[in-house]
């Protein structure tokens, strides 16, 4: 079994095409999350297969992963494409969804913030996503899925994207670049 590093504070393993993770409070409402967009067949996002104990069981997505600084295939125009276009599918394809469910009768990381427009993945970064060549294939980690107006993500994904930050460690260029 692997560990697949990241930004959590609690160990997350991969076995083979498996992933385990950490359950959390509002595992349930994401598991939820998961099996719409199983039916929906969007392709690239984790199953929901199960619970172990205190691990929730996932399908591994497969492609590269990215961290900052961005460089190479992650910072071209085809991966934001790609990557704009997949957010979109998952945007759209929850509009069904809250059509569906009671918001507040679900627990959630992030705080739902109106009007409820579709489920925001609230963490729609680079280092979320899976890459094949220059295609953003995947995405992954939902924890922090929650209904919200569309902006909110797009928001989100354009400072964590863009060039416009200017910290060294992830920036992807200049403004000119």
């Amino acid at each position: 079994m692997e560990e697949l590093s990241g930004g959590r504070e609690s160990s997350i393993y991969r076995d083979g095409e498996v992933v385990y993770r950490p359950l959390q409070s509002w595992s349930s409402t994401i598991h939820l999350i998961l099996k719409h967009f199983e039916r929906e067949k969007i392709d690239g996002l984790p199953k929901f297969l199960g619970i172990n104990r205190n691990q929730e069981i996932l399908s591994f997505v497969a492609g590269n992963t990215c961290n900052y600084p961005l460089v190479g295939a992650i910072a071209t125009n085809d991966a934001l494409m790609s990557a704009g276009q997949l957010l979109r599918k998952i945007h759209d394809s929850t509009v069904s969804l809250l059509e569906q469910i009671d918001v507040n009768a679900h627990r959630w990381m992030l705080d739902p913030r109106e009007p409820f427009e579709v489920i925001c993945h609230g963490d729609f970064a680079p280092y979320n996503v899976a890459l094949l060549e220059n295609t953003v294939v995947g995405v992954f980690d939902f924890d922090t899925a929650h209904p919200a107006p569309r902006i909110w993500d797009l928001a989100y994904s354009v400072y964590c994207w863009s060039p416009f930050k200017t910290d060294s460690s992830d920036k992807l260029g200049t403004i000119s670049e």
